[in-house]
């Protein structure tokens, strides 16, 4: 099976030299924003979004949900304000929701607002997917059947995923390293040829 590369990176990730980040990874993944006690855009996606397309190295990027992601409502003003955030861009890899954080007492209502945001997103002609853990993610907050259509891309150190099954994306350490970032970054495993999926399919603005 062939593999590609990747990083995912916010803020919190201090990137010095894209050319050398080009010459290391296949794909990177950027947090757009996300709400945590309101709205926010993250602070160095557009520095980050430039810089990977200065160098020609293929992005998708992510929505931080939060701890308020509960219910319909909220899954569809979520996707309206990633919607905005993403406004003029193109990506070659999905687009993801991020989930990590919300209360587990709250699975139905986390999973309702998981699939309004991502069936909102598609509608607008992404390519949606849904970032999580493989336990404390997708099996404690999420109801796997009803996240079935979408792409995941899932989190699991040490070994790979056991309870998703069906996945095209591996994050697999947070202590990794890249040339051109200081510090640890997330490493991820991609299993798909998405570049050739989205443009071919023409979404995330192509």
């Amino acid at each position: 099976m062939k593999e590609w590369q990747g990083i995912d990176i916010s803020k919190h990730n201090k990137v010095y030299d894209f050319a050398q980040v080009a010459q290391s990874v296949d794909v990177v993944i950027l947090r757009a924003g996300g709400n945590f006690g309101g709205f926010y855009k993250d602070s160095r996606f557009e520095e980050y979004y430039n810089g990977c397309r200065m160098h020609n190295i293929p992005v998708g990027c992510y929505y931080d949900a939060g701890k308020e992601f509960i219910g319909s409502e909220k899954g569809f003003a979520y996707a309206q304000h990633f919607l905005q955030l993403m406004s003029g861009k193109q990506f070659e890899y999905p687009v993801y929701l991020d989930i990590e954080v919300t209360p587990r007492q709250y699975k139905k209502h986390i999973t309702d607002a998981a699939v309004v945001f991502c069936r909102e997103l598609e509608n607008r002609g992404y390519f949606a997917g849904i970032y999580a853990s493989d336990i404390s993610g997708f099996k404690e907050l999420l109801s796997i059947e009803r996240v079935a259509p979408f792409c995941k891309w899932v989190a699991r150190y040490g070994k790979k995923p056991a309870y998703v099954r069906n996945y095209d994306a591996w994050q697999y350490t947070s202590k990794g390293s890249c040339p051109g970032i200081s510090g640890n970054v997330d490493r991820d495993i991609f299993y798909k040829n998405y570049p050739k999926i989205i443009k071919g399919g023409h979404f995330n603005g192509y």
